[in-house]
């Protein structure tokens, strides 16, 4: 078996921040999604997995560097061998009636050879596996409707991930049992998925309820109009009133995120937008109205 350190090509005196660093590269250039069907690309992305699952862990990293692991995470045998007075002593377990000791650790050795008294006796526990964190970035729409995604674990298996409709950014989804495995037979560990949310360039989410800068023309702002605006459950018609200023906001209820049987509302802000170029005949109209409509709007403005 190689040694983990060279596996990830760090040395053993490595920062944590060099490993973590020499691990993202490898996976990125080694992920089977780049490799499809390449099965020594898949075994060596499988093998810079399990060799970070334990350098990447800083109780592991010291266990492996003091040689209590392997490089697989399995426990090692205490000694490979003792001698005293003589005599050689392996450890290779319990075997009932080979009329040999059950040596579990360093001081059930020295307790027999040197007649010390046990005060305790020492035993491999059973023990559940480590979880794995992982993340996934998922866009805007997917977040609000709910979609599916496939996520390769560490071990190279892939999965098939439900992500709920209504998901939040920074929330988790625990996938149990999909850890590390188990110590002596315990139960794996979990994986934990956190999930990204990607911006979306016209609505921001608060809470569950989601907020719309809309751009309207002077004379729908003037004259009123119906518009067609996007929602979660597709496009609606929206009602703007006559005379309404930029800024002026409106709520469609029940239109934003939905979560079960509950939903937020969709709130749109209107914002006047003049046309991209200057128009004479807007101009005039506005020069001609303005002599004879003039209005004041900045008198309640003060410091």
């Amino acid at each position: 078996m190689k040694d983990l350190y060279s596996i990830l090509g760090v040395s053993r005196h490595a920062s944590e921040a060099d490993i973590k660093k020499a691990y993202r590269k490898l996976a990125k250039e080694l992920h089977p999604d780049r490799h499809k069907g390449d099965d020594k690309v898949a075994e060596r992305f499988k093998e810079v997995s399990a060799a970070y699952s334990i350098l990447g862990d800083k109780e592991k990293r010291q266990r492996y560097d003091r040689g209590e692991i392997d490089e697989q995470g399995n426990e090692r045998a205490p000694f490979a061998g003792a001698h005293a007075g003589g005599r050689s002593y392996e450890f290779h377990g319990f075997h009932p009636g080979a009329g040999g000791a059950e040596f579990t650790d360093a001081e059930d050795l020295f307790a027999d050879l040197f007649g010390f008294t046990r005060t305790r006796s020492r035993r491999p526990r059973v023990r559940r596996g480590h979880d794995v964190s992982y993340r996934l970035r998922i866009g805007f729409a997917d977040a609000l409707r709910g979609a599916t995604r496939r996520v390769t674990l560490s071990n190279g298996r892939t999965l098939d991930v439900r992500i709920p409709a209504g998901v939040r950014d920074g929330q988790q989804i625990r996938l149990a049992g999909q850890g590390e495995p188990g110590i002596l037979g315990g139960p794996a560990g979990d994986a934990l998925v956190t999930i990204e949310v990607e911006p979306h360039p016209y609505f921001t989410r608060k809470g569950d309820d989601l907020h719309l800068d809309l751009p309207i023309t002077v004379d729908e702002a003037v004259l009123g109009a119906k518009v067609s605006i996007p929602t979660v459950d597709g496009t609606v018609a929206l009602t703007i009133p006559k005379n309404a200023s930029s800024g002026k906001r409106l709520r469609l209820k029940g239109k934003g995120v939905r979560r079960g049987k509950q939903a937020g509302d969709l709130y749109i802000t209107l914002r006047i937008v003049l046309p991209d170029k200057p128009d004479p005949d807007l101009e005039a109209a506005i020069r001609d109205w303005a002599a004879t409509h003039s209005y004041r709007v900045r008198d309640k403005l003060k410091l």
